[in-house]
């Protein structure tokens, strides 16, 4: 990467990132209060009814999965309501006319979008240490597993804001689809616990192995190959990557 295409980066990041703390009473603080009810309502009250889960008191093996949910959500959206923003008030015109390889642009937006994702995720965390002594098996599996699942969802929220028409349709995605996927990802629950049908339905959902993959860093468990987990986050990364480029190259919903 050239001086010049290094500035380009280095500016829509640290505009990514200024734009999300800046606001952080709206973007970093309701998702720590919500996790903090979660924990309070599904591990302390609920938790303490329902017992041991894979060998581990239930709090402690839901927590991996709220801070996950927490960073898809955040990563997802940053991306999504930004690029909107820049397209519906027509700022990412004078990038597309700027001499900016389109990569650069996706990757900028791509890095604030995991930026904050990683903030809520680090907020969440320390959160979760309040409510339950947690453990590490494996660094390494615990951060790339959260980074590759918020470069997912973070490219993921810029394919929703460009074909975006109006605010309300970078809400359609996360409530309808994101939403549901995310709590039938194994966030409250072992798939085994599944019949084997259900179990072989749960496994076509993206979102069980990143759940499971991330649950296996910190408790050392997982009812996925972890193998096949980093295979399924690195095929949606590149496929998503492509469409993304795709998009943006043709100025789709970008161009009027």
């Amino acid at each position: 990467m050239n001086t010049q295409f290094w500035i380009a980066f280095k500016s829509l990041v640290t505009k990514e990132v200024h734009r999300f703390s800046r606001i952080w009473v709206q973007t970093l603080v309701p998702p720590a209060i919500t996790m903090t009810l979660y924990f309070i309502i599904f591990g302390n009250l609920i938790g303490s009814r329902i017992g041991e889960m894979g060998g581990f008191s239930y709090m402690e093996y839901i927590v991996p999965g709220l801070i996950m949910m927490s960073v898809i959500t955040n990563s997802y959206s940053n991306v999504a309501s930004s690029f909107f923003s820049a397209k519906f008030q027509r700022n990412i015109e004078e990038l597309l006319v700027a001499p900016v390889p389109n990569h650069i642009i996706i990757g900028g937006y791509i890095a604030g979008g995991v930026a904050r994702g990683m903030a809520v995720g680090v907020i969440v965390t320390a959160i979760s240490l309040l409510f339950v002594n947690l453990t590490v098996s494996n660094w390494f599996i615990v951060f790339s597993t959260v980074l590759l699942t918020s470069v997912v969802f973070s490219l993921g929220g810029l394919i929703n804001a460009v074909f975006a028409k109006t605010f309300d349709d970078i809400s359609i995605i996360p409530t309808f689809v994101l939403t549901p996927l995310t709590y039938l990802g194994g966030v409250f629950y072992s798939i085994s616990l599944l019949p084997e049908f259900w179990q072989g339905v749960s496994k076509i959902n993206p979102i069980v192995y990143m759940v499971n993959a991330f649950r296996y860093g910190f408790l050392g468990v997982s009812d996925v190959g972890i193998g096949t987990a980093f295979g399924v986050l690195l095929v949606f990364i590149a496929g998503l990557y492509t469409v993304a480029y795709q998009l943006i190259s043709r100025g789709t919903g970008l161009r009027s």
